[in-house]
């Protein structure tokens, strides 16, 4: 009976925990990605070229600040019990910077203001991510763990849909957008980012009550920053020592996961910035985008038993670097270059993702996931200043050598992470394990 009174509080724990992935897809579609990325590099705020620059010296900012403190965050996620309060505080702060982003009028004068903000939110979505993970294990069994997992992450898929089509129809094409909202001084785009807030606000509601807290571990000594690096790389040369590969492993796709991030990231900036879309052209390819991404990651999982792991993300990488060139060779073709090229990319960056989970979970020995998982985050989080910087390399040079539009040269430089990323894959034993 006890069993069976227990049944109900988890599903509904398993169901709240799975809808904050689509509570907090607004970030991600809305402000990240889609709408707010392409306001703030618009021609509102000055030259776009250079306002592309400024969103990637923020990102490489946040990006350099997660890798300094991920490795704290992500060691101490459990040890107070404090695991969903710590979430929900993340999540509070995500929705306050999505309603600040309201404030952001379209000039020159708010684009510091705008960048700062992308750069702080990037910041706190990193971290709630790791707290966000981390509560999987509650929420599941060993049986329906990858199935609850993968549920969330197609809620948010198709979350990001419906944001865009709402917006859309909603607030982009008609002449008198919903709700009496005008198109002064770009207030039809500014009020999504209020909706967004309210949007994440009402589907975290869920978690708040139905997720149990985790319980606090046996009272243990605070680690500084400097023990939590020690902690780190004490794991690390225990994992050299017993499976090589699987560090080698570890390494590559914290390199090419942050290339497979930057697609995405600067992947409707190139649209606007690149290929002269419209804010109606991006919402459109957003969902396009989605839509794509989400096949890729079915058809990925699909391929990913029959040809075998290593083979998949191998395949989709390659798949990634044929696209990205593509883009830049044939830009001059004009924006079905990117309809085409830019959604092929789409399609290989799901695969690559889910395929990359997969890769770990085989050769994690049993009673070591949580180390191993632990180690599979963090090294993506210190490596995440990698696309920014490149992406800012590579229009630099370009700058440097005359090119007046520099954006579209930003994908070489994501390309470059990927194709090196790619180079440490492919040096991987296929089942690390027979190394041990």
């Amino acid at each position: 009976m006890s069993k069976v009174a227990a049944a109900g509080p988890r599903k509904l724990a398993t169901w709240a925990w799975a809808l904050w992935d689509w509570a907090e897809q607004p970030y991600p579609t809305i402000i990240q990605t889609f709408i707010f990325a392409t306001y703030i590099t618009s021609s509102y705020f000055g030259d776009k070229d250079a306002n592309t620059s400024a969103l990637s010296v923020g990102n490489m900012l946040a990006a350099i600040l997660v890798a300094v403190t991920a490795p704290v965050f992500g060691r101490r996620s459990d040890e107070a019990g404090k695991r969903k309060f710590w979430l929900l505080v993340n999540s509070a702060a995500l929705i306050a910077i999505m309603a600040l982003t309201y404030f952001v009028m379209p000039s020159p004068a708010f684009l510091v203001f705008g960048v700062a903000l992308y750069a702080i939110g990037s910041v706190v979505q990193e971290t709630a991510f790791i707290n966000y993970y981390a509560m999987l294990r509650q929420v599941t069994t060993p049986a329906n763990m990858g199935k609850v997992s993968g549920f969330a992450w197609g809620l948010g898929y198709v979350g990001g849909i419906v944001l865009l089509l709402f917006s859309l129809v909603g607030f982009v094409l008609p002449a008198h957008p919903w709700f009496g909202v005008s198109t002064d001084a770009a207030a039809n785009i500014r009020i999504l980012f209020l909706l967004s807030a309210a949007w994440m606000l009402i589907f975290t509601i869920p978690l708040a009550i139905f997720v149990p807290e985790v319980p606090a571990r046996p009272a243990q000594a605070k680690e500084s920053l400097l023990q939590s690096y020690r902690s780190l790389f004490a794991q690390l040369k225990r994992l050299r020592q017993n499976s090589p590969d699987a560090l080698k492993f570890l390494i590559a796709s914290a390199v090419y996961r942050d290339g497979l991030a930057g697609v995405f990231t600067y992947g409707a900036i190139l649209g606007a910035v690149a290929f002269g879309f419209t804010t109606t052209q991006v919402i459109f390819y957003g969902i396009a985008a989605n839509i794509v991404a989400g096949i890729g990651a079915a058809l990925g999982g699909w391929l990913d038993d029959r040809i075998g792991t290593k083979v998949t993300i191998a395949g989709s990488l390659g798949g990634l670097l044929l696209a990205g060139l593509g883009v830049f060779v044939f830009a001059g073709q004009g924006p079905i270059t990117y309809w085409i090229g830019g959604l092929i990319l789409c399609l290989f960056v799901g695969p690559a993702q889910a395929s990359s989970r997969t890769f770990v979970a085989r050769f994690t020995p049993d009673g070591r996931e949580g180390e191993i998982f632990g180690i599979y985050q963090t090294t993506g989080k210190i490596t995440s200043f990698l696309s920014p910087t490149f992406w800012l390399i590579a229009t630099g040079i370009a700058g440097a050598l005359g090119v007046v539009h520099t954006a579209i040269y930003g994908i070489l430089g994501l390309m470059v992470v990927l194709g090196v990323g790619l180079w440490m894959l492919l040096r991987v034993h296929p089942n690390p394990l027979l190394n041990d």
